[in-house]
């Protein structure tokens, strides 16, 4: 038996352009191996975030390259676990690589990251022109 996954829109790939936009790149997760993003637009910089449980910073790989940003991740645990009559040995190994393609509007030098209680957060902080610009009053003459 097999299954057929089937997709009753008339035109997918165009209701996935206007409906789904992949904005930064890299944010549509269809295949479950790599973690969800939530990217928030704050006035002064988009924050990124990431769930990754049971891993340390040391785990943690990030980098700008251009106007591509790119996070990955590779985790290996073994265990062995000896008792009377038998041996039990474990292999765990989980890895994922997300890249996001950064608008111009981010001051690349001032990017920060921090891993706390298996949350991944990126401060993407924005440029200074690209900042909203304060109400201003105008003085007739």
């Amino acid at each position: 038996m097999s299954v057929v996954k089937r997709n009753n829109l008339a035109f997918p790939a165009l209701m996935n352009e206007i409906f789904k936009p992949d904005w930064f790149g890299g944010m549509e997760n269809t295949d479950g191996s790599s973690p969800a993003v939530n990217i928030k637009d704050n006035e002064k910089s988009f924050d990124l975030e990431l769930i990754v449980p049971g891993r340390k910073k040391e785990d943690f790989n990030i980098e700008v390259d251009n106007e591509l940003l790119t996070i990955s991740s590779e985790f290996k645990n073994e265990e062995e676990v000896k008792e009377e009559n038998y041996t039990r040995r474990e292999f765990r190994f989980s890895s994922f690589k997300r890249a996001f393609t950064l608008p111009e509007s981010i001051n690349v030098d001032d990017i920060k990251a921090d891993y706390v209680d298996g949350v991944l957060k990126v401060e993407l902080p924005k440029k200074e022109e690209a900042l909203p610009k304060p109400k201003r009053l105008i003085e007739l003459k």
